[in-house]
């Protein structure tokens, strides 16, 4: 067995461990870091940028959305189910954490949002963007703050989870982690932060705590064990829900012509044959996982016609990407060589029919309510006016012309779990009495849900940003903790 001692340790290098880990070193603090995969990063690898409000990058891009707006906004949003301090102070530092890691290095390329619509609060990470790297370019992002907790003489253990938190006399006292050989290595501390960044690859909890079924994880490694050795360090826990989107394709992310199209406002139909939403929405990702949960099986079916391609050829995605990137991404230039691609290797969630017979008896949908479902669509397209789900007449395009391709939706996607551990406006860990529990901290995933039943997309970079800036708290107010300024 091996013994360590440090002033704070941080569980797992995550976005929100890094920042902790950083944070927690600039205050003073010997840090410890204990990460159980070969790479940090974890989910913020993928990550593009992080939200923030009132900027030096808005203000110069005369962006106005405000921290006021924002937050009410996001109260209003969540029908203030959430911890409003939290909240508040999130958005509050948000600005200064840009600041913060522009002077580590990282630079800023532009402000910008998912979709339309919605706010410009996005702040884009530079860095290398090409297809095959899609996503992201939060990886360099990770890199310099690596660098920048090395500097300030934090040690990053890889390969090292840590398995149990512990406590003396109710206070926070130190760790117990294992080596990539299965050698104990016992860390006496002052205080500890969990950011092992949720359980998005752990179907059970998933079940469990949020209800979703068929969910892939898309970050492996995320199954909760921080908000488990929290729990069993006396942490609350507080409502949990799936950051997620519609299933589809495993690898489908690669082909970019592919993805964006299938995701474009058109026909979806469930297991009966029948519509059950505003394909508008297909833009909200949250939404659409939303949506296909309350269906038979969490399974559903899109589809369009030649026609439906040939526009999109011509004129582009009525819903482009989230980010200006390549002039190619704007139209699927390569979609019919990525379509043979996938199903030349064997993808079972794509296929193309030359009649609604053929897409009814490859789907196993009951065929006369297929014909029905397409038949009332295309007079809604023709008349421009959707009577059932109301959605804009631009985004009506009919299903006439075969062939048709269709797209097989089982489950959803979980880019990520939010909430599990009671913290305070400070990080701090608070028990079922909503007492403090001192020395321990969260941040990230594995912390309070700001968010309630679904994911706030109308405020972009919302996850990395509080990743970042809750880890950033909990460094800052760990280190307080244990010299006495708190």
């Amino acid at each position: 067995m091996k013994q360590l001692e440090a002033d704070v340790v941080v569980a797992a290098a995550g976005t929100a461990g890094l920042a902790a880990t950083v944070a927690a070193a600039e205050s003073g603090a010997k840090v410890i870091t204990f990460e159980k995969a070969a790479t940090v990063g974890g989910a913020g690898n993928m990550a593009r940028g992080p939200f923030a409000v009132e900027s030096k990058l808005q203000k110069h891009r005369k962006i106005a959305v405000t921290r006021e707006q924002a937050f009410k906004l996001h109260m209003e949003y969540t029908h203030w189910h959430v911890d409003a301090r939290l909240v508040s102070a999130y958005y509050a530092k948000s600005a200064g954490t840009i600041d913060w890691l522009e002077k580590m290095g990282v630079e800023f390329t532009d402000v910008q949002c998912h979709n339309y619509g919605f706010n410009f609060t996005w702040h884009i990470i530079k860095g290398p963007l090409v297809p095959k790297e899609i996503p992201g370019t939060g990886v360099v992002m990770m890199k310099i703050l690596l660098e920048k907790a090395r500097e300030l003489g934090a040690k990053v253990y890889l390969r090292t989870p840590v398995k149990k938190i512990l406590k003396e006399g109710g206070k926070i006292s130190g760790v117990v982690a294992e080596d990539e050989a299965g050698e104990e290595i016992r860390v006496k501390a002052k205080a500890v932060i969990v950011a092992t960044g949720g359980f998005g690859d752990n179907p059970e909890m998933i079940k469990k705590y949020t209800g979703y079924e068929n969910a892939r994880g898309m970050v492996p490694g995320a199954t909760g064990d921080g908000i488990r050795m929290a729990w069993e360090a006396g942490a609350a826990p507080t409502p949990m829900i799936l950051h997620g989107g519609p299933g589809g394709t495993p690898g489908m992310m690669e082909l970019i012509h592919i993805n964006y199209t299938l995701n474009q406002p058109n026909l979806v139909f469930n297991m009966d044959g029948e519509r059950f939403m505003n394909e508008e929405i297909a833009q909200i990702s949250p939404f659409g996982a939303n949506a296909i949960a309350t269906q038979k099986n969490h399974k559903t079916f899109g589809v369009f016609d030649e026609d439906t391609k040939q526009f999109y050829l011509q004129k582009g995605w009525d819903f482009p990407p989230g980010i200006l990137v390549s002039e190619p991404m704007f139209t699927p230039d390569n979609f019919d060589k990525e379509w043979k691609k996938a199903i030349d290797s064997g993808n079972d969630h794509i296929f193309t029919a030359n009649s609604i017979e053929e897409i009814a008896a490859r789907t196993g949908v009951n065929p006369e309510n297929l014909k029905k479902t397409i038949a009332e669509y295309n007079q809604a397209c023709e008349t421009g006016q959707d009577e059932v789900f109301f959605k804009a007449a631009k985004y009506l395009k009919p299903v006439k012309t075969p062939p048709y391709y269709i797209s097989v939706r089982d489950g959803v996607f979980a880019f990520g779990t939010l909430g599990g551990i009671k913290i305070n406006h400070k990080t701090e860990v608070l028990n079922k009495n909503f007492e403090v529990i001192p020395g321990l901290y969260a941040a990230g995933y594995d912390a309070n849900s700001l968010y309630w039943d679904t994911y706030i997309f109308y405020l972009p970079g919302n996850t990395l940003g509080f990743a970042l800036n809750s880890g950033r708290m909990a460094g800052e107010n760990a280190a307080k903790f244990i010299s006495g300024n708190q």
